[in-house]
């Protein structure tokens, strides 16, 4: 990612837009090259593949899958394709010899063949995607390998999924973007927090249209997690925490964004537009050294570039506005804040509660339009869900969803432009930090397709 740019370098990025622009042909609308000082990241000519919009490949009888990551996050994920009919675990690759063979005897209770496991090495999973018995690859691993891991699997034939953010930098958004337009492969973000229960209720709302126009939403990722961050002996704080010493901006903004953005139908007949980015002091992670392991601890000395809360300002095509927020570093209750308002009523998460005209002057609790507005999805299998899966039962729910498009050939619920969008408000925050809050342009991966494209439906 980008720390800081001068007016130099800016001058050179406009420049190269522009010629790209002219080498491939397309309208300035077409690409988002911008309107105004934050058109500064190159769009990327197209490289001879078509849209995947709506794509439907061949339906798999058995989705054949190779599993890239079995820490913490990746044996849960694991465990949930363990409990759904049509999967098959083919493959297993980790740096960690004894992660993957924690995986591989996971398989092995359940019934199915031993898989095979790739733990020479961080390239060694070059090797599993190149296996001609797979179709899908599954990635649980640290973020700087989402993308090199996704090309891999797409440009060996693969479908390719990721844990979040599927990229950390413009450059690579567009990577995903073309690789899986050129292979015509899905390519899509486990946000599994699409998935939760409130959040599936409220674009169920939503769709019926309850909350009238759309005007403002509001997400975040605010969770405690300075134990984890200044753990660098096992675990997220091995790779995690780097981040916050060598970026700022938002580094994590999917898991409140993606819901909202559903709402909205992002690339769905809106998109993001711009942006504006501030964060505040990073004092956090010292504070809780000092006061958790003593005044010697080398963690006070640490200059870490992330703000402790950074708030981004999103403004979309249509006008309406979303605020992000991200604060991993300090003491408070867990919260994606999920917040949507409308002409006709208004939905806010923790706790969850709604205020619906015409009775809006107070919070009502949601328990009478949870009941009534249920997603048929959660109806159908949440009682599973919740048994079976993750995080309330979202991971089961995310899982669920994914095999049964690739069975039935359907496209899948979030798809490469989504992945892009979501998760380009990384390099863009950052961007926006650190040059005063400037405004940036957020790129149209969609390259137009947004205004044609039908929202995502209820299914059941």
């Amino acid at each position: 990612m980008s720390g800081s740019v001068d007016r130099r370098d800016f001058l050179k990025a406009a420049a190269g837009l522009t010629a790209g622009l002219a080498l491939t042909g397309c309208s300035t609308d077409a690409t988002s090259a911008g309107r105004g000082h934050g058109s500064i990241f190159p769009v990327p000519p197209v490289l001879g593949g078509k849209s995947v919009v709506g794509l439907k490949a061949p339906p798999l009888e058995t989705v054949r899958v190779g599993f890239i990551g079995t820490g913490g996050r990746g044996t849960g994920q694991l465990g949930n394709l363990l409990a759904l009919e049509g999967v098959a675990i083919k493959a297993i690759c980790d740096v960690v010899p004894a992660h993957a063979q924690r995986g591989q005897s996971m398989v092995e209770k359940k019934g199915q063949p031993q898989p095979e496991l790739y733990t020479k090495g961080p390239e060694d999973f070059r090797h599993l995607c190149t296996r001609d018995d797979i179709d899908l690859v599954y990635i649980c691993t640290p973020w700087e390998w989402h993308v090199p891991m996704c090309v891999a699997a797409m440009e060996a034939g693969k479908h390719a999924v990721t844990e979040v953010p599927a990229a950390m930098s413009i450059a690579d958004c567009w990577k995903l973007v073309n690789t899986a337009e050129k292979m015509q492969k899905h390519c899509m973000m486990l946000e599994n927090c699409c998935y939760g229960e409130s959040e599936m209720l409220v674009l169920h709302m939503a769709r019926l249209g309850l909350f009238g126009d759309l005007l403002h939403g509001e997400a975040g990722y605010l969770h405690d997690l300075r134990g984890i961050k200044l753990n660098n002996k096992s675990g997220e704080g091995m790779w995690r925490t780097q981040w916050s010493i060598d970026h700022t901006g938002n580094v994590y903004p999917t898991h409140g964004l993606g819901p909202v953005a559903q709402y909205m139908s992002i690339n769905r007949g809106d998109r993001f537009d711009y942006l504006s980015s501030m964060s505040s002091p990073a004092l956090g992670l010292q504070a809780y050294a000092r006061d958790t392991q003593g005044p010697e601890s080398p963690w006070i000395k640490k200059p870490f570039k992330l703000g402790d809360m950074n708030t981004t300002i999103i403004k979309t095509a249509l006008g309406r506005t979303i605020m992000v927020q991200h604060d991993t570093n300090n003491p408070r209750p867990y919260s994606r804040i999920n917040t949507l308002y409308g002409t006709e009523g208004t939905f806010a998460d923790y706790p969850p509660r709604f205020a619906m005209m015409p009775h809006s002057e107070e919070w009502q609790p949601w328990d009478a339009l949870r009941e009534k507005h249920r997603h048929p999805l959660w109806t159908k299998i949440g009682a599973e869900a919740k048994k079976n899966g993750g995080h309330g039962g979202m991971d089961y729910i995310l899982n669920y969803r994914l095999i049964d498009c690739l069975r039935k050939g359907q496209p899948l619920d979030m798809d490469v432009y989504d992945a892009a969008a979501w998760s380009s408000i990384v390099e863009l925050s950052e961007y926006s930090v650190t040059h005063r809050g400037t405004s940036v342009d957020v790129p149209d991966f969609t390259r137009g397709q947004w205004k044609t494209t039908p929202p995502l439906g209820i299914v059941s």
